[in-house]
C-alpha cells in the first residue's frame, strides 16, 4: 500500500490546481521583463553552457579519476575567480550551496569555535539569514545586539561603537543591503572595531555587493564575507564564505567530507562551473556592466517617479545606492497586489525579500528605516542587470503606471 502517497497526494493534487488556474490567467503577454533579481537571478548563457558541459564530463571531485580530477579542476576555477574578483590571495574560500548557507557557517561556526565571547552585534537591516542564525544563539547564552540605521539605511556609527564590548565575538554588516541598495562605509566599520579590540571578528554578506562595487580585501581587512551565486548571474545552488587566514570555524553540519572539511557532502560541481564562468564574465566586463545598470536603474526610478503621485524611493540616491538596485513604495497600492497585477502584464516584480514576501508582513528593513506600515507595506523591489536594455525598462515603467492607475482606482476612497 502507497501510505505516503496517498496521504501528501490529495493537498498536492490541490496545490497543483490552483497554481496551474493562476497560470492560466497569465495568458500571453506583449513582453516579458524579469526584474525580480533579488530572490532568483537570471543566468548568463555562458554560465549555463558551463553547466551542461560539467555535468556531462565531471565526477566527484574527491574521486582520483578523471572525472573525479574535472570536477576538482571546476572548483580550483571557481576559487580562483572569486579571488580575482576580490582581490585576494591569502584566507580560505569555503563554498556552499547558498549564500545562506554561507552566513549561518559564519556566524554559527564562529560561535561553536570562539565560545568565551557571547556577543553578536549586526545591523537593523540585515538579512534574515544573518539575523535569524544569530538570533538562534540566544538559546546557547549568546546576547544579540542591532545596531539602529537612519533613513537611508545607513548604521550609526556613534551607536555602534558604544555597543562594541570585550565581549563581542562579532559584527556583522551587509556592505551592500539586499533590500534598498545602501553601501556601507565598511572601512569605517572595521576601524571602529578593531581600535576597540583587534579580536572582534567583522563579518560582512556580500551578496549583492559582488558585481556591483569594487571589493579589494587586499585592503579592506574584513575577516569574513559571504557570496551567493544567482545574485552574480550564475546558476542557484552554489555560495561561498571567505573567511581571513587564522579565522577558527567549527562545521555546523556533519556528513561525509569531499575537498571541503568545513562543508560536508558532495559539491554541486555543475552549479560551481557556472558561477566560475560568471564571475569570470563580471570581472571581464565590471565597469561597464556597472555603468549600464545603474543607467537602467535611473531610468527607471525616474520614469515611475514622475509620472506618478504618492511614490518614495526607499534607501539612498545616486553612487550611495548599489547601482542595480530599485525600491519604491506606493501610496495606495498594497505591494503585493501590485506584484500579481504585474506579473498578469509580463513585468516581474517582488514586494520584498522572498523570505519575508509570503507572510505579508511589512518588510523589516523598510520599518527599520522609519517607513510607516502604509508605506512599507506598498512598496515593490526591482533590480537591472547587464541582461537588460532600455526597451525592457520603458515597457515595465509603462505597465507599472498603468498597475497602479487600476489599483488605485480599485480602491475605496476616503470619506472626508
Amino acid at each position: 500500500m502507497r501510505r505516503g502517497s496517498e496521504r501528501l497526494s490529495p493537498s498536492i493534487a490541490e496545490q497543483r490546481k490552483h497554481v496551474k488556474a493562476l497560470l492560466r490567467l497569465h495568458g500571453e503577454v506583449e513582453r516579458e521583463v524579469y526584474l525580480d533579481l533579488e530572490n532568483s537571478g537570471l543566468i548568463f548563457p555562458e554560465a549555463l553552457d558551463a553547466m551542461f558541459e560539467a555535468y556531462r564530463s565531471c565526477g566527484h571531485p574527491s574521486i582520483t579519476h578523471k572525472p573525479g580530477w574535472r570536477g576538482y579542476d571546476v572548483i580550483l576555477e571557481a576559487e580562483e575567480n572569486l579571488r580575482k574578483l576580490i582581490n585576494v590571495d591569502g584566507g580560505d574560500i569555503v563554498f556552499t550551496h547558498s549564500g545562506t548557507e554561507a552566513n549561518n557557517l559564519a556566524i554559527i561556526g564562529l560561535a561553536k569555535a570562539k565560545p568565551s565571547r557571547k556577543k553578536i552585534v549586526y545591523s537593523a537591516i540585515e538579512h534574515l539569514s544573518v539575523k535569524f542564525p544569530a538570533e538562534s544563539l540566544q538559546e546557547l547564552g549568546f546576547k544579540v545586539e542591532e545596531i539602529p540605521v537612519n533613513e537611508e539605511g545607513f548604521v550609526n556609527l556613534d551607536k555602534f561603537s558604544d555597543l562594541i564590548d570585550k565581549d563581542t565575538l562579532l559584527v556583522s554588516i551587509a556592505a551592500v543591503n539586499h533590500e534598498i541598495g545602501t553601501i556601507q562605509d565598511l572601512k569605517a566599520v572595521i576601524e571602529i572595531v578593531k581600535d576597540k579590540d583587534p579580536e572582534i571578528i567583522v563579518h560582512t554578506d556580500a551578496c549583492d555587493a559582488l558585481g556591483r562595487i569594487r571589493l579589494d580585501f587586499s585592503k579592506l581587512e574584513v575577516d569574513m564575507a559571504s557570496f551567493s551565486s544567482h545574485k552574480v548571474y550564475g546558476p542557484r545552488g552554489a555560495g561561498a564564505l571567505y573567511k581571513r587566514e587564522g579565522i577558527e570555524l567549527k562545521p555546523i553540519l556533519h556528513g561525509q567530507l569531499s575537498s571541503q572539511t568545513l562543508w560536508p557532502g558532495v559539491e554541486n560541481v555543475p552549479a560551481l562551473a557556472g558561477f566560475a564562468k560568471a564571475l569570470e564574465i563580471l570581472e571581464r566586463n565590471f565597469d561597464a556592466y556597472r555603468e549600464k545598470m545603474r543607467k537602467l536603474r535611473d531610468m527607471l526610478i525616474e520614469g515611475a517617479t514622475s509620472s506618478l503621485d504618492g511614490v518614495f524611493l526607499n534607501g539612498p540616491k545616486g553612487d550611495k545606492r548599489a547601482p542595480d538596485n530599485v525600491n519604491l513604495s506606493f501610496l495606495r497600492c498594497e505591494g503585493e497586489a501590485l506584484t500579481v497585477e504585474l506579473s498578469l502584464r509580463g513585468v516581474y516584480v517582488s514586494s520584498g525579500s522572498a523570505c519575508t514576501s509570503r507572510i505579508l508582513e511589512p518588510s523589516h528593513v523598510l520599518i527599520s528605516i522609519g517607513r510607516p506600515y502604509e508605506i512599507a507595506h506598498g512598496s515593490i523591489l526591482m533590480k537591472t542587470s547587464p541582461m537588460h536594455d532600455e526597451e525592457d525598462i520603458r515597457y515595465a515603467v509603462e505597465q507599472i503606471i498603468e498597475a497602479v492607475n487600476r489599483i488605485r482606482s480599485l480602491a475605496p476612497r476616503e470619506v472626508k
